[in-house]
């Protein structure tokens, strides 16, 4: 199995946002980059713009939307096949083709 990490698997808010609101800004995003180094990042392509136009349009006609973000990341999931790790399940789980795994339960 392949995951893909939300990166409140990592920190309660996002990591590079979080660090510029820390008392550290500049050392906690030095950290926050050298930690998003050992992973590879996939690029938000045609196909995963595909796959979010779909869920995106199909979740609306449901009245049943998902956050910006989470649907960028649902979608580049989808495209690549991969599980999300996340902590925020109710969110995901909306998605039901998607395979979500929460780590902090």
């Amino acid at each position: 199995m392949r995951l893909l990490l939300d990166t409140n698997t990592c920190i309660e808010t996002e990591l590079l946002t979080g660090a510029l609101l820390s008392a550290k800004p500049d050392e906690n995003r030095r950290i926050a980059e050298a930690f998003c180094a050992l992973f590879p990042c996939l690029a938000f392509d045609s196909n995963v713009a595909d796959v979010h136009a779909e869920w995106h349009a199909r979740l609306r006609r449901a009245g049943n939307t998902v956050g910006a973000r989470d649907l960028m990341i649902a979608a580049t999931a989808l495209a690549h096949k991969l599980t999300v790790v996340t902590h925020n399940t109710d969110e995901f789980r909306r998605i039901d083709e998607l395979s979500v795994e929460d780590w902090q339960e």
